[in-house]
């Protein structure tokens, strides 16, 4: 178990410069090292907090995990959640269009490329097969399966891959 650390929050980014920060980066690739620190998106933010792993600083009041998790979308970090504790790598995926990319376990991002780009939502939800099958051809024009998680109201989810099929 690594050390428990701060995250400070100023304005929509999040950082930390702490050793134990650096050192579970480098460990589970939550967070991403820029100049000498640790910057972290609002997903990883919300598991690190969830886990007991950190905590998050805003000026010099601590956030917590139900406050910060308010200004997100829980059937995201719900999926989130779930992949990173089976051992895939998440990092977002917003320019491809995308909740996260996915890696493989064991994969880095930066040494391979993500196999899945992730998009959930909520069993209630109505996706229209228009958006459905744009999602699914950006995903294959990017070489990667799109994986439609889909969160019921107790929170478990059920995955679906979404393979573009060409034809020949």
């Amino acid at each position: 178990m690594t050390d428990k650390f701060e995250i400070y929050q100023s304005g929509n980014q999040f950082s930390s410069n702490k050793s134990s920060a650096i050192a579970l980066a480098s460990k589970s690739s939550l967070g991403e090292l820029k100049s000498g620190k640790i910057v972290y998106s609002l997903y990883e933010i919300l598991y690190l907090l969830d886990k007991k792993h950190a905590e998050l600083i805003k000026q010099n009041k601590k956030v917590s995990f139900e406050q910060l998790l308010k200004k997100a979308n829980e059937n995201i970090y719900s999926a989130f959640k779930d992949l990173k504790e089976k051992g895939y790598i998440l990092k977002e995926g917003l320019k491809f269009g995308a909740d996260f990319r996915v890696y493989n376990k064991g994969d880095k991002p930066g040494k391979a490329h993500a196999k899945y780009l992730l998009y959930a939502i909520s069993s209630n939800q109505k996706i229209s097969p228009k958006d459905l099958a744009a999602k699914a051809r950006i995903a294959h024009s990017t070489n990667k399966i799109l994986l439609l998680a889909i969160v019921d109201s107790e929170q478990d989810i059920s995955y679906y891959e979404i393979n573009w099929k060409s034809r020949e």
